[in-house]
């Protein structure tokens, strides 16, 4: 996966579940994560202001799959997947409009 996003010269924000699955190949990470306290230490202050960063990049689209889970939309769809996407992207959008307020 990471090399597939080297490739196409692209990113991804993910949470502390996926530490560990960049192998660092080169300057930028293709996945981004936080920081984890490990061996019983806290983290410093600034660990901790990234970690909240991050969170914050990824709460919109958390909130967005979490309505298209709640409304189950994606298993009532009965079209073709073009306009499923669409569908989507416009849901998405308004969950972000929502968040945003």
């Amino acid at each position: 996966m990471c090399a597939r996003l080297r490739e196409l010269e692209l990113g991804a924000v993910a949470d502390l579940g996926f530490v560990g699955l960049d192998d660092g190949e080169g300057e930028q990470p293709a996945v981004i994560t936080g920081f984890r306290a490990s061996g019983g230490k806290r983290l410093s202050s600034s660990k901790k202001v990234v970690n909240r960063l991050i969170s914050s990049l990824r709460a919109p689209v958390e909130h967005g799959f979490a309505s298209l889970k709640t409304f189950r939309i994606l298993s009532k769809v009965r079209m073709h997947p073009r306009h499923a996407t669409a569908l989507v992207r416009a849901l998405l959008v308004l969950t972000h409009h929502q968040v945003a307020r």
